[in-house]
């Protein structure tokens, strides 16, 4: 591996560019999945694309994952995407 130098006022800047990235990605990628999981198997359903048994697998699953222990409990009135819009 190459050692680089770069002046330090370039390092505390690139420093706080990463903190910056990784505060803003952990939020980003947190609220990006709001919607109720019911709301998210509707809208696999009304694509006509998948069977029952896939949509009812998927509720199941992610009512068990992360994302539902999380947010399984939002409703639109309560913290849903669809409710800021």
């Amino acid at each position: 591996m190459a050692t680089v130098t770069i002046p330090k006022i370039t390092y505390e800047r690139l420093k706080r560019h990463a903190e910056a990235y990784r505060r803003f990605a952990a939020n980003f990628f947190e609220a990006a999945i709001r919607d109720p999981i019911g709301e998210i198997t509707d809208d696999f359903r009304k694509t006509t694309l998948y069977t029952e048994e896939f949509l009812n697998d998927l509720e199941a699953g992610l009512r068990k994952s992360s994302l539902g222990k999380d947010h399984g409990h939002r409703t639109v009135a309560n913290g849903s995407r669809k409710s800021a819009r």
